[in-house]
């Protein structure tokens, strides 16, 4: 398979400044994992700055001018801006950085895979405060990455612990230096000026500090227009925000540093910097703080004074001082190199199927239906189910079956725990044994959700794509049950095919992005009678069953295509009719089918409810391919595959009587017809091009079905 360029998108904050002059947290951990991935060419970077100086060329600056005074949310403008720009980028996976909302903006209207990652407290950020909302995130995403053990497990506070198989934690991380810079009397304070962080402990302790050891100074730097606390000595300065090329050498020079933060810091950043650059580092036990550095100085009381007496022993215990900083420099645990092939795994297990270097040509392919094995089953013979394994097959695939129906009623009598769970377990060992690379299933309401995210983590290669042959119009109540179904696992899987025009599903606000329309096939091994060359005995086949799968006839059942049909037969009385399923005349199965089939030279391809784009069940298949002469509305729109030397379009009920009356008395004609209908049905629609189709789609290459 062809490997086709991968398209990443990376969504910052709207207020985070991915620039030179003010880069915060989440920006540099952007930056720094860019400049070294793998996916760095394909990469797209947006956020919102009113700064030009951007961290790399790839950064796409989303503009929210007058954003305040519109009186609008600001995440909703920046979701519905970047929504309007990734419907022309069809980007694989989309990456959202500590923005829960944005991923719930975006995530209705662009059909890809996410990643979130989280890098401050969740439970602090609308989007994932309740256990709905987190829940929701879990089953949206591909993955949940964590800067550190502490954010995830504020995450999963009143969730279970087994979700966490959809979550990685990455720690911020920092490029080494070769060489430890010769360490000068500075100690240095880096953050927001406020409390939060600890700057009013800093304050008054650095004081004390200065006054006592008039040889040292002291660096403030951080936001000055938050602070609210004043330092004033001679040897204390104020450098305010500066460019993060910057810090780095004043921590190259630092000989303590000291991060005493009061609130739960997500991770730590500072800290992390600072050790790396060969501080003796002074932090609180807060948050994931501890999760920086095994180096540290932990401050054990949270006070001016204790923070005093720790900076105090620091300048006093010179050797104790350098071998604290050469072991802070000399074991650094988050390197960005290395946390970087970590990212681009995770990114790697993320994409779809068709973004590998996937050289196999022949798939093996798990599929699951209804095989319907038992009492005459309406399915067994004509099955859609069979028809793709034989397609499927005869392309060179491999193909393991799985009747999922058949399996819980064989089942069911004689087990002794729940038949559902018996058939997850049984699928799940199944899926290990075989070890498929497509799992293609149709119409099941027996795969769990958590068994479909099971594949996923055994195979992270796996494609899983659903069928469904069903009507979608939502005028029909029995349409209303199978368009739940489908949507049970639209999400879920990475394509949905469907024998209507999706745009059926989108008048009913349904996401259609990875939905394609197919034909049902023919098989010839399935449909191989030319009833043109043989002497029915009947004019016109019908046969409908009520959506009854075996048995005899539910009283009651409302049916449109009944009204239809009773007016049809008084229209042409004189027509030999083959009907099933109406009339008192129960409905047919299996083998009696097909005998009954063959004996008509006609056969009417009538669905339920209105006429409806394109929509046809596999009786449309079972008619033209065995070579009757086929009647079907012109409102289904068939005419953008069949001309009328191939198939009989009719306008209405009294059009269709004088078309069968006409037929039944010109066999020459009708003979042609049918003859016509079926040759191209085989061209176009054979059971070989439309699992080429699924196959195609499915692993993201391109196919014209017509």
């Amino acid at each position: 398979m062809k490997k086709k360029n991968i398209k990443i998108a990376t969504i910052l904050p709207y207020k985070e400044n991915y620039t030179y002059t003010k880069a915060s947290a989440a920006s540099l951990w952007v930056s720094e994992f860019y400049k070294k991935s793998k996916f760095r060419k394909s990469n797209h970077i947006y956020g919102h700055t009113k700064y030009d100086d951007f961290l790399s060329k790839n950064y796409i600056n989303i503009d929210l001018k007058n954003i305040r005074s519109k009186l609008k949310s600001a995440t909703k403008e920046y979701s519905k801006k970047l929504i309007k720009k990734f419907r022309k980028q069809n980007y694989d996976l989309i990456e959202i950085h500590n923005r829960p909302l944005i991923l719930k903006e975006i995530i209705k209207s662009i059909n890809s895979r996410y990643i979130i990652y989280f890098h401050n407290d969740p439970l602090s950020m609308k989007g994932s405060k309740t256990i709905k909302e987190r829940l929701d995130i879990i089953s949206n995403v591909e993955k949940i990455i964590f800067v550190s053990e502490w954010t995830q497990k504020r995450f999963f506070i009143d969730l279970d612990d087994k979700l966490k198989t959809k979550t990685e934690i990455v720690y911020p991380s920092i490029n080494p230096k070769k060489k430890m810079m010769r360490k000068e009397k500075y100690i240095t304070f880096v953050g927001k000026l406020n409390e939060s962080k600890g700057y009013d402990l800093f304050s008054k302790s650095i004081i004390k500090i200065l006054n006592e050891f008039p040889d040292w100074k002291a660096f403030s730097l951080g936001e000055e227009d938050r602070r609210k606390i004043f330092i004033k000595h001679h040897n204390h300065f104020e450098l305010g925000f500066i460019k993060h090329t910057k810090v780095l050498s004043l921590l190259d020079k630092t000989s303590i540093s000291v991060v005493p933060s009061k609130w739960d810091e997500p991770f730590g950043r500072t800290a992390l910097e600072a050790t790396s650059r060969g501080c003796a580092t002074i932090i609180s036990n807060k948050g994931g703080l501890p999760e920086t550095t095994n180096q540290a100085i932990i401050l054990k009381n949270l006070d001016d004074n204790h923070l005093y007496k720790q900076i105090k022993f620091l300048i006093r215990n010179e050797k104790k001082r350098e071998v604290i900083q050469k072991n802070s420099f000399s074991n650094i645990e988050h390197i960005i190199s290395e946390n970087t092939k970590l990212i681009d795994k995770i990114r790697q297990e993320c994409l779809p199927y068709n973004n590998f270097n996937f050289i196999k040509n022949k798939l093996k392919i798990l599929n699951i239906y209804n095989q319907g094995q038992k009492l005459e089953h309406r399915l067994y013979n004509i099955s859609l189910g069979k028809k793709f394994t034989n397609g499927f097959i005869r392309n060179g695939h491999d193909v393991l079956e799985i009747s999922d129906r058949d399996y819980m009623k064989n089942n069911r009598r004689f087990s002794f725990t729940s038949v559902g769970n018996s058939f997850q377990k049984y699928l799940i060992e199944s899926f290990k044994n075989y070890n498929p690379d497509l799992v293609f299933f149709g119409h099941t309401k027996n795969i769990d959700i958590e068994t479909i995210d099971t594949l996923k983590r055994l195979n992270k290669n796996l494609i899983i794509s659903q069928w469904n042959e069903d009507p979608v119009m939502p005028s029909l109540n029995y349409s209303k049950n199978n368009i739940e179904n489908i949507q049970k696992y639209s999400k879920l899987v990475d394509h949905n095919f469907i024998t209507t025009n999706p745009s059926e599903l989108k008048k009913q606000n349904i996401n259609i992005d990875n939905f394609h329309f197919f034909f049902v096939p023919v098989d010839k091994n399935i449909e191989f009678f030319n009833v043109y060359n043989l002497r029915p005995q009947k004019d016109l086949f019908y046969a409908m069953s009520h959506g009854v799968n075996r048995a005899t006839l539910k009283e009651g059942i409302e049916d449109d295509r009944i009204i239809f049909l009773n007016n049809l037969v008084k229209k042409i009385p004189n027509i030999k009719y083959d009907f099933y399923g109406f009339a008192n005349k129960q409905p047919i199965w299996g083998n009696n089918f097909f005998r009954s089939l063959i004996n008509s030279k006609m056969g009417l391809n009538l669905s339920r409810g209105k006429p409806t784009k394109y929509y046809s069940s596999n009786r449309i298949a079972s008619i033209m391919g065995n070579g009757l002469l086929t009647f079907i509305d012109k409102k289904v729109q068939m005419d953008h595959f069949f001309n009328t030397k191939e198939i009989v379009f009719y306008d209405n009920i009294s059009d269709l009587a004088h078309k069968i009356n006409f037929y039944s008395k010109n066999d020459k004609l009708r003979k042609e017809i049918a003859m016509n209908g079926q040759k191209k049905y085989f061209k176009l629609f054979n059971e070989k091009r439309i699992t080429e189709y699924f196959v195609n789609i499915s692993t993201g290459k391109n196919f014209r079905l017509f």
